[in-house]
């Protein structure tokens, strides 16, 4: 019975991710550890920001402004740190960000001048709507896909865990600060807005945290290092001539390529192998400035990058329209909930989100990345279309669980693809060139909200936006179905 079972436990573990992970080792679990508690701390004040600043008596104009602003500021951080993020090292930038978060917090705690708070949200590191928008993201998914094994069933694993444990710290924190800022605002000589300044130590404490990690973090994390796989990656491509993708612009068979060494990427599993890298010689000679983070970005490649990034922007735009702080917001102006049920609900829903994510790695694995992402997306945005509809309370919050439960399923195939058609040293530009564009596509969300939000024209932000979000689910389908890749490189 032991020897039965031992390989039915460890075919289990295998297939949710977990061997996985614990095989990639103490950076990648660092990396996880200190992005939960940076999720913690954007849960814990993501629930109130939005009424933190109602309660301070700045309009509802004000408020989106505040969001598009801070969006805005997190844009120009993730084109400026992730520019020379790979130059001065992967961890110095990621220090930086948590010291910025860390002054942030601190500014909330004391201050509650509208403008004071606008500029430590712009150039600082804030959560206006409980989403990671800022610099970490791009270079931590980059830290990743470069410290484990080129094996893309491993990289979806631990990308899949990754938005799993961010998901489980977002839970945690939006309990917990509802809880509190309900148990606090109720004491003898209390009220909302010290509760809320209160709030925020936790992201100091958060800060400090994510901080410890990354000091603990080893070289293997910086691009100079490289890793077995890196090595024997980099001797296959000198007797390689073909680029990263045999593609046309069009998606027609190149010439060149054998249509048996082609496999449509919406068949793609995340065991598949990655493709090669492309040729040093398209990336065209060297540059500086933005142009120079374009150009280490090789032809092929962003060929396929472009029409996603156009695809991501639809997606975001979507996003931080009816973002997480604003459909709490909505939800407490509808129907007059508190905060602390307001933490319950938004809570539960992430705990949904993080047990979906868990079911992420297999159907990536099974379903392929295109399948998956799409098919998991379509149900999430046709919540949110739907939201507004229902007068009762327990339809609204159905579907707001259907709309965040399976919200997150998308993020680690969409990576995991993105790390298979991206060669390794192109890979945190482009991440970083996608952090940026899906953040600037999101500061206009919160405005437009915003001035919808004047009488009783909230709703109409939710059809539109899940109209753009199905919109982004059918373009994907349409344009990376049938793409095909060269596929070299290892198993």
């Amino acid at each position: 019975m032991t020897t039965t079972s031992r390989p039915s436990t460890e075919k289990i573990l295998d297939e949710l991710g977990l061997i996985s992970l614990w095989t990639t080792g103490p950076d990648s679990w660092l990396v996880l550890i200190s992005r939960t508690t940076r999720m913690f701390a954007y849960g814990s004040n993501g629930i109130f920001i939005a009424l933190f600043f109602s309660a301070l008596g700045f309009s509802d104009f004000r408020i989106g402004a505040f969001m598009t602003l801070t969006l805005a500021g997190d844009v120009v951080l993730t084109i400026v740190l992730t520019l020379v993020a790979d130059k001065i090292g992967r961890r110095n930038i990621l220090l930086f960000g948590s010291v910025m978060m860390i002054l942030s917090g601190l500014i909330f705690i004391y201050f509650e001048n509208y403008w004071i708070l606008l500029l430590a949200s712009v150039v600082g590191i804030i959560s206006a709507t409980g989403g990671d928008f800022g610099p970490f993201r791009a270079i931590e998914e980059s830290v990743l896909s470069h410290t484990t094994s080129k094996s893309s069933k491993t990289r979806s694993d631990v990308l899949s865990w990754y938005v799993v444990t961010s998901a489980l710290g977002s839970a945690i924190g939006t309990e917990l600060s509802g809880r509190m800022v309900n148990w606090l605002s109720s004491k003898e000589g209390w009220n909302d807005v010290r509760a809320y300044h209160t709030m925020f130590w936790l992201y100091v404490i958060n800060g400090t945290v994510g901080a410890m990690c990354i000091y603990l973090m080893s070289d293997k994390t910086e691009v100079s290092t490289k890793t077995p796989n890196d090595k024997a990656l980099e001797e296959g491509q000198a007797e390689e001539t073909e680029g990263l993708l045999g593609l046309e612009a069009d998606g027609a068979a190149r010439e060149d390529i054998s249509p048996v060494d082609r496999i449509p990427l919406s068949n793609v599993s995340a065991s598949s192998p990655p493709p090669d890298s492309a040729p040093k010689s398209e990336k065209g000679p060297p540059v500086t400035g933005w142009k120079s983070k374009l150009a280490q970005i090789s032809r092929p490649t962003r060929r396929i990058m472009y029409k996603l990034w156009f695809l991501l922007a639809v997606d975001s735009l979507a996003d931080g329209m009816v973002g997480y702080a604003l459909t709490t917001y909505y939800l407490a102006q509808k129907f007059g909930l508190s905060t602390g049920t307001l933490g319950d609900i938004t809570s539960i829903s992430y705990f949904l989100a993080a047990i979906s994510s868990i079911a992420a790695g297999p159907l990536a694995n099974h379903l392929g990345l295109i399948n998956t992402m799409v098919f998991t997306h379509i149900p999430s945005s046709a919540a949110v279309l739907l939201f507004p509809a229902p007068s009762s309370l327990v339809m609204t919050i159905i579907l707001f669980f259907v709309r965040t439960g399976l919200n997150n399923m998308d993020q680690a195939p969409r990576a995991a693809f993105i790390a298979a058609v991206v060669p390794t040293d192109e890979l945190t530009a482009v991440n970083g060139i996608t952090s940026m564009l899906r953040t600037l596509a999101s500061t206009t969300g919160p405005t437009i909200t915003g001035w919808l939000s004047g009488g009783d024209r909230f709703w109409i932000a939710f059809v539109a936006a899940g109209s753009l979000r199905l919109a982004y689910d059918f373009g994907l389908w349409a344009l990376f179905v049938d793409m095909k890749v060269n596929p070299h490189g290892e198993n």
